[in-house]
C-alpha cells in the first residue's frame, strides 16, 4: 500500500470515531484491541494486520465498503486487473482427493500477498486439517460444505463467506451429491 494511502485509512478511523463520539478508549475495548495501538493506527504511527483492520471498522459499525469508497490511491483510480478464465493456473496441494484448484490471481502488495483461488470439492472430497500461515476469506459460489475446525463445525451454502485465520487448523468437506465451488483468498503477510 502507498503511504497515502495508509494515512488515508488512518485519518477515516480517526474521523469516523468522533464522528461517532466514541472515545479512543472505547474503540480499543469494542475491537478487542490495546489504546495505545488506536492511538498508534490514527496518527499513523503503525499500521494494522487486516483482521485487527477490520475488527476496528466493524467496532466503528461501518460497512467495509462504505469505509473504503473514499479511499483513493494517488492517481485517484484503483487499479484495475485482469485476467481471463483460459490463464488460470491448475495445480494440486496437501495429500488431498478430490480437490481441484485454479490460481485466479496472485499479486504482492507492499510487504503481503493476495492469492485468489477457485476450488472445487467433489462429493466425498477428504484430507486431513491443515494449516496456512495466511488469512482466509472462502466465499460459496456454488454448492453447500461443512467447514471443520477443531472444535468447530459450520455449514455455508452459495452466497455464505467465512474469514478465518488460516493457522486454526482446518478443512471442508463436501458431504453433499454434487461438486461445490468456493472462491478463496489468501491474505499472506510477509515476515519482518
Amino acid at each position: 500500500m502507498e503511504e497515502d494511502t495508509l494515512i488515508q485509512i488512518s485519518n477515516h478511523i480517526k474521523e469516523k470515531r468522533r464522528e461517532k463520539n466514541i472515545t479512543v478508549q472505547e474503540l480499543a475495548l469494542r475491537a478487542n484491541v490495546s489504546k495505545g495501538l488506536i492511538s498508534q493506527i490514527e496518527n499513523s504511527r503503525t499500521i494494522p494486520s487486516l483482521m485487527v483492520l477490520i475488527d476496528i471498522i466493524k467496532a466503528l459499525e461501518i460497512d467495509l465498503n462504505e469505509f473504503f469508497k473514499d479511499i483513493r490511491t494517488k492517481s485517484n483510480h484503483p487499479p484495475i486487473l485482469v485476467k481471463r478464465k483460459s490463464d488460470y493456473e491448475h495445480f494440486e496441494k496437501e495429500h488431498a482427493i478430490g480437490f481441484h484448484y485454479q490460481r485466479i490471481f496472485t499479486e504482492v502488495i507492499s510487504q503481503s500477498t493476495v492469492d485468489i483461488v477457485i476450488l472445487e470439492l467433489e462429493p466425498g472430497a477428504e484430507r486431513p486439517m491443515v494449516e496456512t500461515e495466511a488469512f482466509e476469506y472462502k466465499y460459496i459460489l456454488s454448492g453447500e460444505i461443512v467447514y471443520q475446525f477443531t472444535n468447530e463445525s459450520i455449514t455455508l451454502s452459495q452466497g455464505d463467506s467465512l474469514l478465518f485465520d488460516g493457522r486454526v487448523p482446518h478443512t471442508p468437506q463436501n458431504l453433499a451429491s454434487q461438486t461445490a465451488t468456493i472462491l478463496v483468498v489468501y491474505f499472506f503477510e510477509e515476515k519482518k
